[in-house]
């Protein structure tokens, strides 16, 4: 997005640093490069979900400066094409009937976002959590490809990497979205939980931040910077892309939906009894 826009005179360089859903990357921005003001770190609700758990240790949402919320995701939920399921209904159904017959695949393990919508999706069809058979994997690819090969029967995923497993043929059909309404793109058939009569969504913020010891010259630099892109024609562009949905949010409104969000995941976290 920033580079499409024009706000950087040369290519950005980009350093994966996996481990822990964002954990890794957290503390080291905390605690190697708390003044860095040239390093942005990306996020998603994953590492704001672990986070609320203590699954990073002593910091919290307070350690860093959450400049831009990007776009958004949401969860679905999906099986194998070939499934007997042709409904959100008809896989609750089946839960009901035999919740310890049907196995969950997802990246990240218990309490992360794919654990959690398989939960929430369990206390939807009226079955504890406790009796899910859950196969956590390192990623959503290959939680996917465990889908497609019949490894698992249901994926509880984000819309934007199961929806370009599907464009490139991926033998997979999507039950429902978690949004409060459809989808634009290549998901835009598909009907919403609360449509099918479940009252479950679940959004999936994307944005960056920088570590909380970054001087304020940085950071407001920063801001401008992506202001002049959040009102560039090529953030639409950039978004569709990525098949994420508009969600463009700074300064309050971030700080926020942050907050908001911090909020549900301490609630989920102490009635699945995962706090630390």
């Amino acid at each position: 997005m920033l580079e499409a826009s024009g706000q950087t005179a040369t290519r950005l360089p980009v350093v994966y640093q996996p481990g822990g859903i964002g954990a890794l990357a957290f503390r080291r921005s905390v605690t190697q490069r708390p003044a860095d003001g040239r390093a942005l770190v990306a996020f998603s609700s994953g590492s704001l979900l672990n986070l609320a758990q203590g699954r990073f240790g002593p910091y919290t949402e307070r350690d860093v400066r959450w400049l831009a919320a990007v776009g958004m995701d949401y969860g679905v939920i999906a099986v194998h094409r070939d499934a007997p399921y042709r409904s959100l209904s008809e896989l609750l159904a089946a839960l009901r009937a035999g919740p310890g017959q049907i196995v969950f695949g997802a990246g990240g393990s218990i309490g992360s976002q794919d654990w959690m919508k398989a939960a929430l999706l369990a206390r939807a069809a009226g079955v504890s959590h406790k009796s899910v058979r859950f196969v956590a994997f390192e990623g959503g690819g290959e939680a996917l490809t465990a889908l497609a090969g019949r490894h698992v029967q249901v994926l509880a995923g984000d819309a934007a990497e199961v929806a370009r497993h599907l464009e490139q043929g991926a033998p997979v059909r999507v039950l429902a979205v978690l949004s409060p309404e459809r989808l634009r793109g290549t998901l835009a058939g598909v009907p919403t939980a609360v449509e099918q009569g479940v009252d479950l969504r679940w959004p999936i913020l994307r944005g960056v931040y920088v570590a909380a010891g970054v001087p304020e010259r940085d950071v407001q630099e920063w801001r401008e910077i992506l202001a002049r892109a959040g009102t560039h024609p090529a953030l639409a562009r950039e978004l569709l892309r990525a098949g994420l949905q508009p969600a463009w949010a700074m300064g309050p409104p971030l700080e926020a939906q942050i907050a908001q969000q911090m909020l549900y995941y301490r609630q989920l976290a102490t009635e699945f009894g995962l706090l630390r």
